[in-house]
């Protein structure tokens, strides 16, 4: 008798997180600002704080492990909350629950495609090429703005435009 009691309350957890993330994504086409249980809002980037993070099936330590993490400042997007978990998704579209614990507020991005990206001293393609990026770089947000985004690579600053990296919403406003 348990064993059903555990099982519907999972299928009732499990339809209710779809159900909030659709609202999520329904209000955010529609430009709303959605508040989680936190209090901040949702979605919104976060990264890996540690060097070693489980991702989960579900949000709590008795739930299977979906997923191993192992590396520091991967970003991901938090999609929804569960007391002190987060149900996150990274930038392949893998989505699990993560404790907060294990997160980071600190924006950072991950360079995306297939050929090396230039990074330029100014927003602009015309500007001096300060750095080359390999896709799957991952390097901390220093600002965004217009349409491009500063990431501090190695000690070295340089611009990217937003389309090549996996990290923030369109047009997205990042000030230092």
């Amino acid at each position: 008798m348990s064993r059903f009691i555990v099982t519907f309350a999972l299928i009732l957890l499990s339809f209710s997180t779809v159900q909030t993330d659709s609202a999520f994504a329904q209000a955010l086409d529609k430009g709303q600002a959605v508040v989680g249980e936190s209090g901040l809002t949702i979605p919104r980037f976060v990264s890996i704080d540690t060097d070693k993070v489980n991702m989960r099936t579900g949000p709590g330590d008795q739930y299977p492990i979906l997923w191993v993490y192992q590396r520091n400042d991967l970003p991901l997007v938090v999609t929804s909350e569960y007391g002190q978990w987060r149900r996150v998704r990274d930038f392949e579209g893998t989505s699990g629950w993560m404790h907060r614990a294990l997160l980071s507020g600190e924006r950072t991005a991950i360079v995306t495609g297939s050929v090396i990206r230039n990074l330029y001293a100014e927003p602009n393609r015309g500007s001096e090429i300060v750095i080359k990026a390999r896709p799957g770089v991952v390097a901390p947000i220093l600002r965004c703005t217009k349409g491009w985004c500063q990431l501090n690579m190695a000690g070295r600053e340089g611009w990217l435009p937003e389309g090549h990296i996996w990290g923030t919403f369109t047009s997205e406003l990042i000030e230092e």
